[in-house]
């Protein structure tokens, strides 16, 4: 199995790198040596490489910084996961692409399907819906995956944020009227290993751990599992505020809990958020200090 990652210096991508199977070629590319949104330069790698299976991970996720970047998250969001589904097809191989909550506007109460109908109310959202609707009008064979909330061990995520904050500052007040999904970027990773091994139809797919939460009940969950590891020199007082109290560019979306019965059909079912929490925050180095 020769597989093509893409964004392979995200959350996802290195995740993938740490479990893929030994008997796997996998052919890693970041955004210096791989752009996504030049088709030529596209062509040129998968025409190379003729991988089995293209996995995408890239993408920009800077929610805020996207209102005043649109042509910049366009080009990666929707040209880019175009141009690499367009290759897939052409060499006939498998496209797994990687979305997001945020193509929803929050406005439901109980988790949302496949099914339902998207209304993106931040230009990061809008660009991830066209990149959905690019891929699928590509290759009907593709199969994407919207997820939540994406934490790791690597690169810049909420857990790591918190801990970085929490040995700054001796209050700190959180987000408490959105509510979503922590997910676990290992679990991603072992989500595309068993797509690209179990025979699954394409189309659109929820996954995103097993909890769902604000970002305030996150941030205690996150001091909570440092303080028991001995991880934390100081714990501040946490306090729930509304999102009006910050001033975010970006609208973010009040609820955005996502359905995975389409998955479970599968056999595929979140794992323990809690318990990859720990995971995870027992494998970030330096958190003390």
């Amino acid at each position: 199995m020769k597989v093509l990652l893409t964004g392979a210096q995200g959350q996802v991508g290195q995740c993938f790198c740490d479990i893929y199977p030994n008997n796997w070629q996998l052919i890693t590319a970041d955004h210096f040596e791989l752009d996504i949104s030049d088709r030529s330069n596209v062509e040129e790698w998968v025409a190379k490489y003729k991988p089995d299976v293209i996995v995408n991970a890239a993408a920009y996720t800077a929610v805020d910084k996207a209102e005043t970047e649109y042509d910049l998250a366009y080009k990666v969001n929707v040209f880019g996961p175009e141009n690499l589904a367009l290759a897939a097809k052409k060499n006939r191989a498998k496209f797994i692409h990687i979305s997001t909550d945020y193509v929803f506007d929050g406005l439901k109460k109980y988790p949302y399907t496949e099914d339902d109908l998207t209304n993106p109310i931040n230009v990061y959202g809008k660009t991830k819906r066209e990149g959905e609707i690019a891929v699928m009008s590509v290759d009907s064979s593709a199969i994407i995956i919207r997820t939540s909330w994406v934490f790791s061990e690597y690169g810049n995520n909420f857990v790591k944020t918190i801990l970085k904050l929490v040995n700054q500052n001796n209050k700190l007040s959180i987000v408490d009227d959105q509510i979503g999904c922590p997910t676990y970027a290992g679990d991603l990773a072992e989500l595309m290993i068993r797509i690209i091994e179990k025979n699954i139809v394409g189309g659109i797919y929820h996954y995103c751990g097993n909890k769902s939460m604000s970002w305030y009940s996150f941030a205690k969950q996150i001091i909570t599992t440092a303080t028991n590891q001995g991880k934390l020199n100081n714990i501040p007082e946490v306090f729930p505020v509304k999102t009006s109290f910050f001033q975010f560019k970006a609208k973010r979306p009040k609820y955005s809990v996502l359905d995975m019965k389409k998955l479970n059909q599968y056999g595929i079912f979140s794992s323990d958020m809690v318990e990859k929490l720990e995971l995870c925050i027992a494998k970030i180095d330096s958190i003390k200090g």
